[in-house]
Formats: C-alpha cells, structure tokens, sequence
C-alpha cells in the first residue's frame, strides 16, 4: 500500500496526463469521424482522389483531399496518429495501479463479494482486460463484421456481461473503472494491432512500388469506427466516480449498460447525420433511456430523520474529514465542500454515503477506524432500511 501522501500526488499527476492524452486522443477520433462524413466528391475531377473537403479556421484556409486507396507517391512527412492512443492508455493502466492495486485496499477490494488478495485483484483485472481483447478480436475477425447490427448488440451484451462479472468481485467503484479500461484496452489494441499495422502495409507497399491492399485500408477503416462508437461510454465512465448512486446502486452493472447503450446511440445519430441521413428517432430514444434510469434509480425512502445510532457514527467517522472545522491532519476545510456535521447536511448527502460507505471508500483508507457492524448500520439506513 503507497502512503497516502505519495498516492495523492501520483493520483493527481497521472489523473491530469490521462485526461490531457485521452482529450487528444478522443477529440482526434471524433475529428477524423466528422471528417469522413463531410467530404464529398471534388468539384473536378482527380485520378485516385474519392472526395475533398473545405474548411476554415484560426483565419486560415484549408483543404483536406481522401484518395480512393492511396496517392501514387507518399509525402516527404506523413503524420501518423497513434501516441494519443498509446499515451491514453499507459497512463489509464497507471491509475489502475495507482488508486486501485497499490491503494487502500477498500477502495477495489469487497470482502463480502470475495476475499482477494492484491496480487489476485491485479492478475483478475489484467487478465480480464486480455481475455476481453481477444473475445472481441475474435469476433471482427468473423463474417459477423458483416452484419453491423448484430455486432452491435452481440457487443452490448458482451459489455454488460463483463460489467456484470466485475460487479460481483469488486466495489461497484472498481467494477466501473474496470470496465472502462477493458473498454479502453480494445480501443488501444485496435490502435496498435489493426489500424497501425494496416496503415504501415499500405505505406511499405506504395514505397516499394506496389498497389497497396485495399482490404487492409477498410479493416483498419472499421476497427476505427468501433473506437468512434465507443468513445462516449468510456468518457462516462472516466467521471463515473462523481455519481455514486450509479456505482453504488445494487443493479450498477445494468445502469452502467443503459448508459453506455444511450451513448452509443447518441454517436449513431452524430454519424447519421454526418451522413445526410436525418433519423427522427434515435435520439429522443437515447434520452429517453436516461430520463428511464433516472427514474427507476429514484430512491424509495423518505424518511426525513437521521436515527441517533446513525447520526453517533457519522460524528465520529465522518465528521472529522468533512465539517466546517475538520479534525483529520491534512485537512483545512471540508473535504470536497461536504459538510456532515449537522442533520440536515447528513440527510442531504444520503443518496452518496451509502454507496461509498458500501463500497469501502470511504471513510478514506478506513482513516477514522469505521468497525464493519457500523459500516453496515450506516448502508442499510441510506438504502431505506
């Protein structure tokens, strides 16, 4: 286990070099997307040239040319876009360790679901991440590529099925996290096994002389899309800690599914539409599966009071982090602006402390010395009991 200090500052660099690459790496797939839904065939005729592309900005003038295959002589420099990918994923797999393998050991590890040991939680959550590459690797390299539509749904219920599998090992927290890495694992590999590898046939070929492979240019081209379909699910995922009534809910796997298959929908649209294809239906029909988890997540309890029992715990486990004068050494103001140390504060925060408490986030790294009878006291009344 880091100490807490040295995982903090771990946890802060390596979380802002992941969301700086991921942004970069995100926004690029989403820019090549777009990309390839606009151009459209040139005004004038070009041999070996398929569409072209207008644009303006930063006062500046572009045109962007996508040839049918290949031009007939490469550039003196020829930009590759990979290390976005790279980069997102080896710092993503660093956090992992960070926060997860190396850190408190309740914030991965649920003794009620199963007993693990660090090394075990680290050969699980690795292991899954190469079995899952090699399920779906698999599965595009079938004729089942053929018909999108089933590929599409055979994935969503692959997805759920994994998210499943990690909710009953792990804190809802870590099955969440885990999930968006295995996703982010494909998106990578896809980067590194296809997309690079085809692009380099199709470039050693037009150097040595050779008509290039034009089946390699469309795997590449449709691994490619998969990681355009994936993209939203996974950033979801990346601020899913901030909602821990979705990760702490008792069917998080099914509401992490409904999420990630509303973004995928949202995505579809964008792509539809960049198409010149107008469809009415798929995004109402993508908010309207939030506003129904949304919905369904409602907790069920209104008790408007905070049972003494409840209340003495909260004091003396919780209070010291997040109050208006925090005991807790490090600790100067309320620790993320929560403040539990009134009633009404407590009670206003009930929808997130089950979860966490549940978890075994928090209190953070047990700092407070919270007893499991006391954990399970606070769980059971934030859930309605």
């Amino acid at each position: 286990m880091l100490d807490l200090h040295l995982q903090e500052w771990l946890d802060i660099a390596t979380r802002w070099i992941h969301v700086i690459v991921g942004i970069s790496w995100i926004g690029t797939s989403f820019y090549f997307n777009w990309l390839n839904n606009r151009v459209r065939p040139p005004a004038i005729p070009e041999t070996g040239v398929a569409a072209e592309l207008w644009s303006v900005h930063g006062g500046g003038f572009y045109r962007v040319v996508k040839y049918e295959v290949a031009p007939a002589r490469l550039p003196d420099t020829l930009h590759w876009f990979k290390w976005e990918a790279y980069a997102t994923w080896l710092s993503g797999v660093s956090l992992l360790f960070v926060v997860y393998y190396l850190g408190p050991s309740g914030i991965a590890i649920d003794p009620t679901k199963f007993e693990l040991t660090r090394w075990t939680l680290i050969a699980f959550g690795l292991g899954s991440l190469i079995v899952g590459w090699l399920i779906y690797d698999g599965m595009c390299r079938t004729a089942l590529t053929q018909h999108p539509a089933w590929f599409a749904l055979i994935g969503v219920g692959l997805g759920a099925g994994a998210a499943f599998g990690y909710s009953q090992v792990m804190t809802g927290r870590a099955a969440y996290i885990h999930t968006g890495a295995l996703i982010g694992t494909l998106m990578a590999a896809n980067v590194f096994r296809v997309i690079i590898p085809s692009q380099r046939q199709m470039v050693d070929a037009i150097t040595r002389g050779d008509a290039p492979d034009a089946e390699a240019g469309s795997d590449a081209a449709r691994r490619s899309l998969h990681n355009n379909y994936l993209t939203l699910p996974v950033v979801f995922i990346m601020v899913s800690g901030h909602f821990p009534s979705t990760f702490g809910d008792r069917w998080n796997w099914a509401i992490l599914a409904g999420i990630a298959a509303s973004g995928a929908l949202v995505r579809h649209w964008f792509n539809l539409r960049g198409q010149g294809h107008h469809n009415v239906w798929i995004l109402p029909a993508a908010v309207l599966m939030m506003i129904a988890l949304a919905v369904t997540t409602q907790p069920a309890s209104t008790e408007q009071v905070v049972p003494p029992q409840v209340l003495s715990i909260v004091q003396q486990r919780c209070v010291p982090c997040h109050s208006a004068a925090p005991t807790e050494p490090g600790y100067t103001e309320a620790a993320r602006g929560i403040f539990l140390d009134t009633e009404p504060g407590v009670l206003a925060r009930r929808q997130i402390i089950g979860p966490l408490v549940k978890s075994g986030y928090m209190p953070f790294a047990n700092a407070t010395a919270m007893t499991e009878e006391e954990r399970a006291l606070v769980v059971k009344w934030a859930e309605g009991g």
